[in-house]
């Protein structure tokens, strides 16, 4: 048996070989679209990630929660939860960048937990669903999950910060720390969701735009 708040730390940690590291949270192409990193401006970054954990991000960890209690309640097909992520994610690249991730996780996942997860009949999924099950898998609430979900966007976007941007350390980490309440907020928002129409539906048309810009330029670090 595991103890889930290890297993949270662990999945919450940078370094998991999921891909997350070539990816952004949205910084890179937002940057890319005139976004300001300079001194006087730092702020316009966390801004971004309050803006996303309000909606893309509240969308994906409501995806990731309806797919954990479908996964508890014996569904192994989860199609329905992923078609309703979908329809809420209008951006081909973002939808694109999930299914990326998604597969680091399910590698990670089946790594980790590979009993379990021979059930998990999804070859391309996106992120939400396998974070989800293993939520599930590992004995995570629902709200556990979300926060996961919530922190793994921030950090992300702290940490490309850090090669996009000339900044002091501390300043990301501050960021993380104030944005805590934000996360909180959204995970309580979407812990109770028990179907996939209950998903969240607050979209962000503009960082879809710099999405999918992002993802016809050849001049970039991150995928995403």
């Amino acid at each position: 048996m595991t103890d889930p708040q290890l297993v949270l730390a662990m999945l919450a940690d940078a370094r998991l070989p999921t891909g997350g590291h070539a990816h952004s949270a949205g910084l890179e192409p937002a940057i890319l679209a005139g976004l300001s990193g300079d001194g006087r401006r730092l702020h316009e970054i966390p801004a971004l990630a309050r803006t996303r954990l309000r909606t893309i991000t509240a969308t994906e960890a409501g995806a990731a929660v309806a797919a954990r209690r479908l996964w508890l309640r014996g569904r192994r097909d989860l199609s329905p939860v992923e078609t309703a992520w979908c329809a809420r994610t209008p951006s081909a690249a973002m939808r694109d960048t999930a299914r990326l991730l998604g597969r680091g996780y399910l590698r990670l996942a089946r790594g980790l937990w590979p009993d379990a997860f021979a059930e998990f009949v999804h070859e391309r999924p996106v992120r939400p669903l396998v974070l989800g099950v293993v939520g599930a898998v590992a004995g995570l609430d629902a709200r556990q999950v979300a926060l996961l979900v919530g922190y793994d966007d921030v950090q992300t976007i702290a940490s490309a910060a850090l090669k996009l941007v000339p900044l002091d350390p501390v300043h990301a980490m501050r960021w993380v720390l104030d944005l805590q309440p934000d996360i909180t907020a959204m995970a309580d928002g979407v812990a109770s969701i028990a179907a996939p129409e209950d998903i969240p539906a607050s979209g962000a048309p503009v960082l879809d735009e710099h999405a999918e810009a992002h993802a016809r330029t050849t001049r970039r670090l991150f995928h995403a």
